[in-house]
Order: structure tokens, then sequence, then C-alpha cells
């Protein structure tokens, strides 16, 4: 029985968990033998088109590189598939999907609730901190709501909300009219394009302001020429 060197079995240990990965993947992305369609539109992994190919020369030509054949558009007709490194086409696909979660996740709904009654100090602090919202991207859902008898006062409750939308000005949008359900009256509001512009340039101004200033070149002059005196 023939040896089988170290090399070799670290070959086939690779060779088989990826190949384990690759069955995990193919539940959801076809790979080389599991694309079943017999012909294939075919993208090189540079990006060019090598056309309309059988899924046989499709494969040969993956294979002649040492690369995979991953079926990246499988209602098509007929389906595209593309020769890459499998390994790279994953990570990248997983880390960009990772990456607009996170996008998705950090734009979320924000809420802000307050009662018909609210004083005017406490109000102002509810809107700075949305406020904070807006200026991070987030639509902001301002609800106020009604406790007993204050429900047979409904144009208070509007009369509220045109307050904190007018104070607001042109720096926000409403997405959502006040609208009342119940014992609640909601609106929804996002940032304009007028209140990003402020919100920017603030930033620049707070980035100058941490940058120290220059010296004078008359003055860094004369400190030369003093020195050289000195000299």
């Amino acid at each position: 029985m023939t040896p089988v060197s170290s090399s070799g079995k670290i070959r086939f240990v690779i060779n088989t968990l990826r190949q384990e990965e690759i069955s995990v993947i193919s539940k959801t992305t076809r790979l080389n033998t599991d694309i079943r369609a017999s012909q294939l539109r075919v993208i090189d992994q540079d990006g060019s088109q090598l056309g309309i190919i059988s899924r046989s020369e499709a494969l040969r030509l993956a294979e002649d590189q040492g690369l995979d054949l991953v079926e990246i558009s499988p209602d098509a007709d007929p389906p595209v598939a593309k020769i890459v490194d499998w390994g790279k086409f994953n990570y990248q696909r997983t880390k960009q999907a990772q990456k607009n979660k996170r996008t998705t996740k950090s734009l979320e709904m924000k809420q802000m609730r307050f009662g018909l009654k609210i004083s005017d100090h406490d109000l102002g602090v509810k809107m700075k901190k949305v406020d904070g919202f807006l200026d991070a991207g987030h639509k902001v859902k301002i609800t106020a709501f009604f406790r007993g008898r204050e429900l047979a006062h409904k144009d208070l409750g509007f009369k509220l909300a045109d307050k904190v939308i007018n104070d607001f000005g042109d720096r926000v949008v409403v997405d959502q009219a006040p609208q009342l359900a119940g014992k609640q009256l909601s609106f929804v509001v996002r940032a304009s394009a007028t209140r990003h512009k402020e919100h920017r340039d603030e930033q620049r101004g707070e980035q100058r302001k941490d940058v120290p200033a220059a010296e004078p070149a008359s003055k860094a002059a004369a400190g030369t020429e003093r020195v050289a005196t000195i000299e």
C-alpha cells in the first residue's frame, strides 16, 4: 500500500471541507455540477461576457482556471452563471449582506411619546431627542396620547401636533399627517434636504475648529529673522 504524504492529507482535508461548504450553500445557490440548466449565459471572473454556452463547456472553463461555476441569476433565460473563486465570492456576498442588515437596522423608525398636557420645557427636551434621531437619518413617529376626559378635546391634540411641526419648520418633511387612532394622535417626520445640509455644515464647522490655525506668514518670517540675528 502506497503511503500518503502529509501534503496529500492536507489537500484531502481541504477539499473535503470545501465540498461540505459547497453542499450547504448549494441549497440556495447552485454551484458547479449542481447547476441543472443545459445552456448558460456565462460571465468570466474578470467580468467579460463569454456568451451562451453549454453547461459542460462552462464547467470545463471553470475547472481549467481552478475556479467554480456559480449560478447567480437562476430565473433568467437562460440562467446566468459566473466563473469565480467561491471562497472570495461568498465572503464578499456575506459581508455585503451584513452591511445591508446593519444599515437597515440603523435606519429604523424611532418613536417619541408625550401627554397632551406636557409642559413647554418637557416638550423642548423631547424635541431635542427627536433632533438627534433626525440628524442620524431616522424617521420619527411622534405620538400624543389622551388621558380620560382629554379625548373630548381632540382639537387640542391636533393643535399640539401642528405646533411641533411648525417649530421644526422646513427642516422636516411630514411623511404621515397627524391621525387619531383611539386615544393616540400620531404623525411621522423625517429630515428634509435643508436639515441634512445644515447638519453637514455644522459638522464641517466643528472639524475646522479642531484644526489649529496656520501661523501668519509675516509672523513666521519675522521669527526667522530674529533667529538669524541671534546667530
